[in-house]
């Protein structure tokens, strides 16, 4: 069935549960897991200097520090189990694509991912990673809530 499984989480405890599940589906099914994260590009916001309060150094830093922490506990989740675990930490403004890329790239053959459950209007103007992925993957997707 399947033998790679692709695990997005960006560190939320429903993304925590969605690894716990993912950890247990490949360890059942005798499957490896990669566990990725995306983080958002720096952006100036203004062009003021007294209006900036991170440099893109820190800004970096602090995402660096954020992926290893929330991937390290997959890979954690992983081992305890003697599931096999890469991770990988990203930087993109579409987390949706590089997911997508991600599991092409890498040769998973299902996304296992979490849905925040956002509907209707707050679903419309926040964005449903979820659901764009669900649209433009060719590789089955199995949404955990």
């Amino acid at each position: 069935m399947y033998k790679h499984i692709l695990v997005p989480t960006d560190g939320s405890e429903l993304s925590d549960r969605a690894v716990v599940e993912a950890v247990t589906l490949a360890r059942t099914l005798g499957a490896r897991l990669t566990a990725v994260t995306v983080s958002p590009p720096f952006h100036l916001t203004g062009y003021d200097p007294f209006l900036i309060t991170v440099t893109p150094t820190q800004y970096e830093r602090a995402h660096e520090s954020r992926a290893r922490e929330v991937l390290g506990d997959a890979r954690a989740k992983a081992a305890s189990a003697g599931v096999p675990c890469e991770v990988i930490s990203l930087v993109n403004d579409a987390p949706w694509q590089a997911i997508i890329e991600t599991a092409q790239r890498q040769g998973c053959d299902l996304v296992f991912m979490a849905s925040h459950g956002r509907r209707g209007v707050a679903g419309m103007l926040l964005g449903s990673e979820t659901q764009r992925v669900l649209t433009h993957c060719k590789v089955p997707v199995l949404v955990y809530r």
